[in-house]
């Protein structure tokens, strides 16, 4: 998965690195369930004796490993979908749990199997420990996993007290181990996962900063240049109306002159909140493109709306101008708005161009203007 099919989201990101984290570390829990099954079946006193009872453990198993190896994420995007793939997956590995823990304590009751009752006790420690480190993201339904494990085993050897209590009170002593370890597993892997979407938040802000205009808080060329294309090529699949507004500030180089560079920066900001002032839906993206240039990119906007919209901007800041302090400053401004039109524009490098070109006509025909591409 690349970064950018990352979740983003804190709470998404949690339940997708907790997917990946299950899914790696239960690939191959389950052939040695099934192994340990072939293994206590054959070094049990009479294997041939015991072939059904060998062949239906082991065909348990063996679909309990197949039911976990296809049972992988996929494309899971919303919180909802990840957290539904771990509540069936959390279902396969509790029920593999139940069933080894039965087939444990079946081992421990049965005479047939004396013989390999420590293969089975060994294999219940091993799966209990594995439990205990490879899945402590979920603290509660692993210590669930590990009391099916571990108890059925444990009851078997409490009716037996007089000939099992040593091997019962040092499994129960492991046990206690396992639970302790457990939590401190689980605080480590919570541990973890907080670096990570600290980190994830550092370079979340980072990738903002790299898009955004420091001056204007408006998304910047970098960003442009990345969201132009995807939008143009949406519009296209679509069939949904995309426009795009230029803008150029009229004889900015005058401010600059006149007033000194720190007055032309304010001037830059006060006209970039006159934008979201007048584009001010969600789905509006305000830009600065360089220097004194704009852009406003209207998704879901025909060329008429787009139009109206650049109208009224125009408009007002030619009667307003731009309240810096406590002046007004005068101000005008050049505009060419265009629509995207699958028939003139190939690409999104034609759509600009032809929009552009409307700007310029602006400026050329005398500034203060809005002409239509």
């Amino acid at each position: 998965m690349t970064d950018a099919e990352v979740p983003r989201h804190p709470a998404a990101f949690a339940l997708w690195r907790e997917v990946q984290d299950t899914r790696v570390r239960t690939r191959l829990g389950g052939f040695y369930y099934l192994l340990a099954w072939l293994l206590i079946w054959l070094f049990s006193a009479e294997p041939a004796a015991l072939l059904a009872v060998g062949l239906g453990g082991s065909a348990l198993f063996f679909v309990l490993l197949l039911a976990r190896q296809l049972h992988r994420p996929g494309q899971l995007e919303s919180p909802q979908q990840l957290q539904r793939w771990l509540d069936q997956h959390w279902g396969l590995l509790l029920l593999t749990s139940l069933c080894w823990g039965q087939a444990h304590a079946w081992t421990l009751y049965r005479a047939e199997f004396a013989d390999s009752a420590l293969i089975a006790t060994l294999a219940t420690v091993a799966f209990s420990t594995a439990m205990t480190f490879n899945f402590a993201m979920r603290k509660r339904r692993a210590m669930l996993a590990i009391a099916l494990l571990y108890l059925p085993g444990l009851v078997v050897l409490a009716l037996e007290w007089p000939q099992q209590r040593a091997l019962l009170v040092t499994l129960g002593c492991y046990l206690s181990y396992l639970l302790l370890v457990l939590g401190r597993s689980h605080r480590e892997y919570q541990a973890t996962l907080a670096l990570e979407l600290k980190l994830l938040e550092q370079q979340a802000r980072l990738d903002l900063l790299s898009r955004t205009d420091s001056l204007t808080q408006l998304g910047n060329r970098y960003q442009f240049n990345n969201l132009f294309p995807s939008l143009v090529a949406n519009a296209r699949r679509r069939g949904e109306p995309l426009s795009l507004v230029l803008l150029d500030i009229d004889w900015f180089k005058r401010i600059n002159d006149e007033y000194g560079h720190s007055c032309g920066d304010a001037c830059l900001s006060a006209f970039a909140e006159r934008l979201r002032e007048v584009f001010r839906r969600d789905g509006d993206a305000l830009l600065r493109l360089g220097g004194e240039e704009f852009g406003v990119l209207l998704p879901n906007t025909d060329l008429a709306h787009a139009a109206a919209l650049a109208e009224q901007f125009r408009q007002e800041l030619a009667r307003d101008g731009l309240r810096l302090g406590d002046q007004r400053l005068p101000l005008t401004a050049s505009l060419g708005v265009g629509s995207f039109d699958v028939d003139q524009d190939a690409e999104a490098e034609a759509f600009f161009r032809r929009v552009d070109r409307a700007l310029y006509r602006a400026k050329a025909q005398g500034r203060d203007r809005l002409v239509h591409a």
